[in-house]
């Protein structure tokens, strides 16, 4: 009996037969053979290069990430914008420029020249331009490593997003001051022309207190409960933009509880992280506060807040 040859082409990929039994020597199992070569051959070679290359720590790219667009209480809207870094060690300083730059209307619309590794969650908002349409867009370049990426900004309305309040439960972003009784800020809404500005030098580290409040609720993504015990409001400060390094001696400083105030607020807390400079110049600070549901909203884009510090660096 001769033996069968069997032919499987990976029929998902061809598109066609996934195996044919033929005798092993014979010229219709050969011209079979041949002609599975070459209809999956092409295939296999394109889903090869598709196959994505493991992190580098160095050399990397780094793109921009649109989270989406949302709607103020003023009648303004924002698009809210992050980015990732896709070197896991690399951190990137690219200045404001050809190669960092937000347009038509830039270069410079407040996004970082710092970028941390990884995936940073809604860093800062974009001011949308009150007579900008649905066919209009921004484009946000960033050439990292000699490697250039592009994502564009638009209202499209599959990316509405609620940052301010997440519906089934009413959770609400933590509450952000710099002074005691100052300006409340709640939510993503980090940017430059409402940084408040500090004094440091190089001879001593800059103390920065903040002031935080939260009702305590919990967004997920996928409506999971909470499993595991975690603080009300954590904290993340990093550098945004600046000329030399940033030091803190505590990037996530632990929280600690107030008394209750009067306004009944679930949680009240404040925190101190203090900050060396290498070098003297203007810097900006970026604080981002997540309340119980984490990083980036637990994937639901609710409920956190950002800020930015302005520092100016001397001798």
């Amino acid at each position: 009996m001769k033996k069968l040859v069997s032919l499987c082409a990976a029929g998902a990929l061809a598109g066609g037969a996934l195996c044919v039994g033929e005798p092993a020597g014979s010229e219709q199992a050969a011209k079979r053979r041949t002609e599975a070569i070459r209809t999956v051959g092409p295939t296999l070679r394109l889903v090869a290069q598709q196959i994505p290359e493991p992190r580098k720590q160095f050399g990397a790219s780094a793109t921009g990430a649109f989270e989406g667009w949302f709607n103020q209480e003023d009648g303004n809207r924002g698009f809210l914008v992050g980015y990732f870094n896709r070197n896991t060690q690399q951190e990137l300083d690219i200045p404001i420029g050809p190669n960092n730059q937000i347009e038509p209307g830039g270069p410079d619309m407040g996004q970082p020249t710092h970028f941390l590794p990884g995936r940073q969650w809604g860093m800062f908002m974009v001011p949308v331009p009150k007579d900008f349409t649905p066919q209009d867009k921004l484009t946000w370049t960033v050439i990292a490593n000699g490697q250039a990426t592009s994502i564009p900004l638009r209202l499209n309305p599959d990316y509405v997003i609620s940052p301010f309040s997440e519906i089934s439960v009413n959770n609400t972003p933590p509450v952000l001051r710099f002074e005691p009784n100052g300006q409340k800020i709640q939510g993503p809404l980090a940017m430059l022309n409402k940084a408040p500005v500090r004094t440091a030098s190089l001879a001593a580290p800059l103390a920065i207190t903040v002031w935080l409040e939260d009702d305590m609720k919990y967004t997920s993504g996928t409506g999971a409960p909470l499993t595991s015990p975690r603080p009300p409001v954590t904290l993340t400060w990093s550098k945004y933009r600046g000329p030399g390094a940033v030091t803190f001696d505590k990037a996530k400083p632990e929280v600690e509880k107030l008394p209750a105030g009067t306004d009944n607020t679930a949680f009240s807390g404040k925190a101190t992280t203090n900050v060396k400079f290498s070098e003297p110049g203007d810097y900006v600070l970026h604080l981002t506060v997540n309340d119980y549901s984490g990083d980036g909203g637990g994937g639901f884009q609710c409920c956190w807040t950002t800020g930015l510090v302005k520092v100016s660096v001397k001798p």
